[in-house]
């Protein structure tokens, strides 16, 4: 069962590539993604390249654990293979060193543990020029939100 999907996004199909060596982490994202988009979960670069040849992902979510392996040259790897793929990167923490290294040498973003569904989904969505612009309810801008009324 799908909670909290929109229909468009279920059927607009986009691809991910959830590229990490830490199975818990790829398998987190993997279900806060699933609904919504075609999620793939991979252990690594090697076999995302491999995978992307059939078809190329829109976004690839990038842990920490492939970049301390690899090192930077992965955002040059990703960016020559698959140009227009925007990646995001998956750090320990807003303060992770890997995270600013690698936001210079081309991602486009960062998810900084701890993950939660709402805010990978925002992340994601805002890299793949999903997201609207919040809309604020008519009452709420009147008073009568909290029982105000003229």
């Amino acid at each position: 069962m799908q909670i909290g999907v929109e229909t468009s996004r279920a059927v607009e199909n986009k691809r991910i590539f959830v590229v990490d060596s830490d199975e818990i982490t790829r398998a987190a994202l993997q279900f806060m993604l699933h609904d919504e988009n075609e999620t793939h979960e991979i252990a690594s670069l090697a076999d995302a390249l491999a995978r992307a040849a059939e078809r190329k992902p829109d976004l690839v979510l990038l842990g920490a654990a492939i970049l301390r392996q690899e090192g930077m040259d992965a955002l040059t790897t990703i960016a020559a293979n698959l140009p227009g793929t925007r990646i995001l990167l998956v750090v320990d923490g807003a303060a992770d060193p890997l995270a600013r290294a690698g936001l210079a040498r081309g991602a486009h973003g960062v998810l900084a543990k701890p993950l939660t569904v709402e805010g990978v989904r925002r992340h994601v969505d805002a890299q793949l020029g999903r997201l609207k612009p919040m809309a604020i309810p008519l009452h709420v801008m009147t008073g009568r939100a909290r029982g105000r009324s003229r």
